[in-house]
């Protein structure tokens, strides 16, 4: 007899970039609640992988973001309280 496991195969589901499936959302610097879905509690960008933004949204995205903190409508980083 064979000594060998079968795998349990995991079907993942394909993101889809929310941009290009709901036409009405934009991408806009002056919009910091869309803009705050894509970054972390610290600021940080999340990657395209993660946040399955197709490579064109995900660079409008980032350059609003960049946008937006250079006027003061975002964070560069999480403000750390420590008490």
């Amino acid at each position: 007899m064979p000594s060998f496991k079968r795998r349990k195969r995991i079907f993942r589901r394909r993101k889809v970039c929310r941009f290009c499936a709901e036409s009405s959302l934009l991408v806009d610097y002056k919009n910091p609640r869309t803009l705050r879905l894509f970054t972390t509690e610290r600021g940080k960008i999340i990657p395209r992988r993660i946040s399955g933004n197709c490579a064109k949204h995900q660079r409008k995205v980032t350059t609003a973001i960049k946008r937006a903190r250079s006027i003061a409508l975002m964070p560069y980083a999480a403000s750390l309280s420590r008490t």
